[in-house]
Order: structure tokens, then C-alpha cells, then sequence
């Protein structure tokens, strides 16, 4: 892994070249002098597209490339109560803090930029900040930058991170659009766009006057034929590779080693909302309460998994694989079974007994129990990145490539060390019947591992919950979720 390296002086002024006496070869030609973090554009010409009931999304083909050393920074939280805090690293350990008040969650550099919009008669008729993802969309710049970049890939969308790292390696630019952002108001015309690093990172990163700011000329036209999430800003999924399975079942005796082992929590539920059931089906005069839910590795090893099937039927043998501290694998054991879900939404195999979301009453006993227990698994979510061992690129990240089809004979579901795998609300048996339950203070939880099929370092820290106060009338339910310390997401 490359280390990230700060603001170092040789690194901003060039090195000299080393002396040389006649018949001897010359030293190595100086390095070209560049700053740290250098704001450029693809263009100074922009056309925007301004599309009906939509707006404009304000991506004016920005970039920061990084010097002639990476840019890394760390961030964390404490708790869920506790303020994120960023850190840059230098060679792999930390240097300083970003001044407070910069970050404030896990989406990036809070108001690394600022946008100015004046109209053709010179009136300003636009002003946003804009953060920025280290880790957004980029490549490398130059032909002596490095060929791959180790750092992950774009900034954790789950309210519960806790931990991430952002880095922009030596040579390499980042897009500084945010395809999270919400589009803006601009008519069709001819618009003059000033972006400015924002002085706090400026004078953090040490970037000069000339190197922190760009003006454009942009042109605003009608989109002709396209509808909102048709065009460039909206980042398209990533392809996945499921990672391969053994050729064949495991032979020998079965153990179980001493070392390294998965560790699994799950953090509250998120993505909450009281449904009435969909009409014309048997659920329309049903009301639910649905819900999202993560459950992460925080390792130090990976939760390694490959399912065998058994011939002729919708149901395989699965066996947990465990490895050394050098990544070798040492043991196995059989741990359940994996089964087939034909259902919307799903179509893959499910480890069953992975996970369990039941709903409490305000005395923490269970009313209802979710249909769901079975999960395909997958490093859908980075929730802290900073563990020891997280690994910065999982292969399998998407579900409907890490699971298999109906035709599989084997497959590998890996939840890797700094993952989450997350179930999001609108899948099926992401809910609770909450038809015939009175108004009043609920929990949701969910617990991880809950039959302790699954091997791991510590089951203490299996079970999350999440307060909810039910309220409303029959097919008008309506719900209230405090936040959890500092993170008011419902």
C-alpha cells in the first residue's frame, strides 16, 4: 500500500540535481516543482443541461490533482454521540488534525469548494459550497504517477460509519462534483462560474492563489430528450467480481484455530418508514414499519463463506473458511446452509441464520419478528476503513454478482474486514406487520449472528437497537425515530 505523505518542502520546491565532473554520467534531473493540491479544469467552455422539473446539476468538470505526493486523510468517530474527527496521515501515521468544523460526516471535505454564478450582465445569481470525495471519480495525469492508486473507492453513504480514508494518490485527479447533490435552479443563457478552494483548506494545504481557483464560461441550454438520472452526473453502479469459490468441497477433519476470526456487529436500524401495505395485493389493508439494516465485520479477518450444492436441490452445504495472520488459510468448518430466494429483489443465495431484526414493545420484549433471516452476503457499505486489516478494495460489492443464480453449483460470499452488508427497506421482508399494534414506543433490533452459527472473535457486540414511536391511524401510520448520539438519520 502507498503511504501518504504530507506537505513536505522538498516535495514543493523540487530537489536540486545532483553535481557531476567531466567523464561522469549527470545526476538525475531535478523534480518538477508542483503544489500539494492543485485545482484544475477539464475546460473553461461548460454546457449544462437544464432539464424540466428538474433543474441542473451544477458539475462544472472540476478536478484536484494531487503533487508530487499522495493526500490522505483519516476520518473517525468515537461513538455514535461523538463529532467525526479528520486526520491527515504522512508515510502511513498520523500527522495533524484538519481544523474542526471542516468534516462533519463521512461524505468528505465539508465546503472544500465555493461556486460564484453571475448572469451575463455580471448579477450573481448562484452561490453553494460544494465537499469534496478524495476518493471520487479520477485517474492519473501525468505519464510518472503511479499506475493504480490504493486508496478505496468514493465516500460511505451510511448514516452509521464510524471510520473512513480518503486519499488522492501522487499524479492522480479527482472529480470534485458530487453526484449526491442536489440539482440547482439555472434558466437557459450565458453565465460566467468562479470555484474557489475555500481559504481553511487553502492555507491547511498550503495551496497558492493560482492553484485554488478556475473561472468558466458556461452555457445553459433546454434538454431536448432527457429526464431526470438520464444523463452524465449520475454515477452508474460498479461492476463487481464475485470472488471464486474451492473447486470442491473441503476433505479432512474439520477445526476450528486458534487466531484470527471475523468480529460482526450490526449498527441501529436506518431508512425508516411507516407503509400501508401495496394496494391490489393481499397486504393492501396491512400497515409496516420498514427499515434498513447493516451488519459489518470489523475483523481482524474476513468472514469467508462457500456454499456447495447439494445435487438436485435449492439448498447448499456451507463451510466458514479461517486464515493466519500472513492470509494463509488454516481451517474449516461447516456452518449452516445456504438457500435459494426466487423473489424479486433477491435471485441469489442466502446464508440463512445470518442475521434476525425482531420489534420491540417499550418493556424490550418481542411483538414481531421479521420474515427475513437469510442473506446473501456482500460488501455493499464501508463503515470504517481504519480497523486493522479493512480491506480498502472488496471484490464482491454488489449483490447480484456475489451470490449466484439459480444454475450455480458453488459460490463465495465474502464479508470483508471494514464492510457492511446492507438490506435496504424496500426489499422483501425488510418489514414488520404493524397492522394490529397500538400506538406507542417501540425498538427495532437486530441482531447479527443470532444462532452463533457463524465463528467469531467477540459475540458480545451483536445486537443494535433503534428507538421508534409508532403514532397515527389505521393506513396513515405514521412514525417518529429519535437520533442515536449525534446522527439524526430516521
Amino acid at each position: 500500500m502507498a503511504g501518504a505523505a504530507g506537505l513536505v518542502a522538498l516535495a514543493a520546491t523540487g530537489a536540486s540535481a545532483a553535481s557531476s565532473t567531466p567523464g561522469q554520467a549527470p545526476g538525475p534531473a531535478p523534480a518538477v516543482a508542483r503544489p500539494a493540491l492543485k485545482l484544475v479544469a477539464g475546460s473553461i467552455n461548460v454546457t449544462l443541461d437544464n432539464v424540466q422539473d428538474y433543474g441542473v446539476d451544477l458539475d462544472l468538470g472540476t478536478h484536484v490533482v494531487a503533487g508530487n505526493a499522495p493526500i490522505e486523510v483519516r476520518a473517525n468517530r468515537a461513538s455514535y454521540a461523538s463529532p467525526v474527527v479528520a486526520t491527515q496521515f504522512v508515510n502511513g501515521k498520523a500527522a495533524r488534525q484538519l481544523p474542526k468544523g471542516l468534516v462533519k460526516d463521512f461524505s468528505g471535505l465539508g465546503k472544500f469548494l465555493h461556486v460564484t454564478v453571475t448572469n451575463s450582465a455580471g448579477k450573481k445569481v448562484l452561490e453553494k459550497d460544494q465537499s469534496l470525495c478524495l476518493n471520487g471519480d479520477g485517474s492519473r495525469t501525468r505519464p510518472d504517477a503511479p499506475a493504480t492508486s490504493p486508496y478505496p473507492d468514493g465516500c460511505s453513504a451510511n448514516p452509521f460509519t464510524q471510520g473512513a480514508v480518503w486519499g488522492l494518490q501522487t499524479g492522480w485527479s479527482s472529480r470534485t462534483y458530487d453526484n449526491d447533490a442536489d440539482p440547482v435552479q439555472l434558466p437557459v443563457g450565458k453565465y460566467k462560474a468562479v470555484v474557489t478552494v475555500g481559504k481553511a483548506y487553502r492555507d491547511f494545504f498550503k495551496i497558492g492563489a493560482n492553484d485554488a481557483a478556475v473561472t468558466l464560461n458556461v452555457t445553459v441550454q433546454k434538454s431536448q430528450d432527457c429526464v431526470r438520472g438520464c444523463f452524465g452526473g449520475k454515477k452508474a453502479a460498479k461492476k463487481s467480481i464475485a470472488p471464486k469459490p474451492n473447486a470442491a468441497r473441503p476433505t479432512g477433519k474439520q477445526s476450528v484455530p486458534n487466531g484470527p476470526k471475523p468480529d460482526l456487529r450490526p449498527v441501529p436500524a436506518w431508512g425508516i418508514q411507516a407503509v400501508p401495505g401495496d394496494a391490489g395485493t393481499p397486504d393492501a389493508n396491512k400497515d409496516f414499519l420498514q427499515f434498513s439494516a447493516t451488519v459489518w465485520n470489523a475483523g481482524p479477518s474476513p468472514l469467508v463463506l462457500d456454499g456447495f450444492r447439494r445435487q438436485g436441490k435449492d439448498l447448499m452445504d456451507a463451510y466458514q473458511y479461517f486464515y493466519d495472520g500472513k492470509g494463509r488459510q488454516v481451517g474449516y468448518h461447516n456452518t449452516g446452509t445456504l438457500e435459494w430466494d426466487g423473489r424479486p429483489g433477491h435471485n441469489h443465495w442466502h446464508f440463512t441464520d445470518f442475521a434476525r431484526y425482531s420489534l420491540l414493545n417499550s418493556k424490550q420484549s418481542e411483538v414481531v419478528r421479521s420474515q427475513k433471516e437469510a442473506f446473501c452476503l456482500a460488501a455493499t457499505d464501508s463503515i470504517d476503513y481504519t480497523v486493522k486489516n479493512a480491506n480498502w478494495h472488496p471484490e464482491n460489492t454488489d449483490l447480484h454478482t456475489a451470490c449466484g443464480d439459480h444454475s450455480s453449483l458453488s459460490v463465495r460470499e465474502v464479508l470483508d474486514v471494514g464492510s457492511g452488508d446492507t438490506y435496504v427497506q424496500t426489499l422483501p421482508g425488510q418489514s414488520f406487520d404493524i397492522t394490529n399494534l397500538p400506538n406507542g414506543t417501540y425498538f427495532v433490533q437486530v441482531t447479527a449472528n443470532p444462532e452463533h452459527r457463524l465463528f467469531e472473535s467477540n459475540t458480545k457486540n451483536n445486537v443494535a437497537l433503534r428507538k421508534v414511536v409508532l403514532g397515527g391511524t389505521p393506513h396513515h401510520r405514521t412514525v417518529q425515530v429519535p437520533p442515536v448520539g449525534v446522527i439524526s438519520a430516521p
